[in-house]
């Protein structure tokens, strides 16, 4: 028989409840690029709970498989969720045993799925991710939105990084960079990230990925110069500035 107890209504239901609103910690920008071997990526370590830069060291480049290299901005927490996520579908590919291995294109096109899902559940993993990677001599780099957006390209950045870092790259990015010149020019738009972007931490990451596998720098800081005159007075000549 049925129960005449009041059901709970949509409201009152947990489930109904367990979703991403609003980003609580969040990562910055992550910047990339390919280079003769392979691919450079570069991200700092900041993570910020809301304007306050909270943590320090937070890590948020992982190596994804044999042959893949992933970067996240946004939400820490989802992007922790995402990385369960591939440790389970590499786990799954390795179980069959058969010799093969998800390459980048493989990787980056289930990111895109999984984020367009979450998207059309109107539960966002509120993440920009940047997929690098090398299989057979070919190199791959491409990135995806919160909502699945998603493209590849010779070099791409997530965040202030689309609006100040490719920019740069765009002028002085070229396909047979060295290892030396990609990250040279990666630490150049680190810097400008720095100087403009209140959420960034001169504390960083430069990672590589290459036929060999993948290398993630120990966290160092870059060299700065703050005694630019609009750095001194940012407000001099702005109407109703104090």
């Amino acid at each position: 028989m049925e129960s005449n107890q009041a059901k709970p209504g949509l409201l009152c239901n947990p489930e109904a409840s367990q979703r991403t609103l609003y980003p609580y910690v969040t990562g910055t920008s992550v910047v990339a690029l390919k280079y003769k071997d392979g691919i450079l990526m570069a991200a700092d370590m900041g993570g910020s709970y809301g304007s306050t830069l909270r943590y320090k060291s937070v890590e948020r480049m992982k190596p994804i498989g044999k042959h893949s290299l992933l970067g996240a901005s946004g939400e820490i927490s989802d992007f922790q969720e995402l990385l369960r996520y591939l440790d389970e579908l590499i786990l799954y590919d390795n179980m069959w045993g058969d010799g093969n291995s998800l390459g980048p294109k493989e990787v980056h096109n289930y990111l895109t799925r999984v984020m367009y899902n979450r998207r059309n559940k109107f539960n966002p993993l509120w993440n920009s991710l940047v997929l690098g990677g090398v299989k057979k001599g070919q190199k791959y780099l491409g990135m995806v939105s919160m909502i699945g957006v998603n493209f590849e390209d010779n070099h791409v950045a997530t965040g202030f990084g689309n609006h100040l870092a490719r920019p740069i790259l765009r002028d002085e990015w070229h396909e047979n960079l060295t290892f030396e010149e990609g990250v040279k020019l990666l630490e150049k738009c680190m810097r400008v990230l720095l100087y403009r972007d209140r959420s960034a931490v001169n504390k960083l990451q430069i990672s590589k990925i290459t036929e060999e596998g993948v290398t993630i720098s120990q966290p160092y800081s870059l060299k700065t110069f703050w005694g630019f005159s609009a750095f001194e007075n940012p407000t001099l000549g702005a109407e109703g500035s104090w």
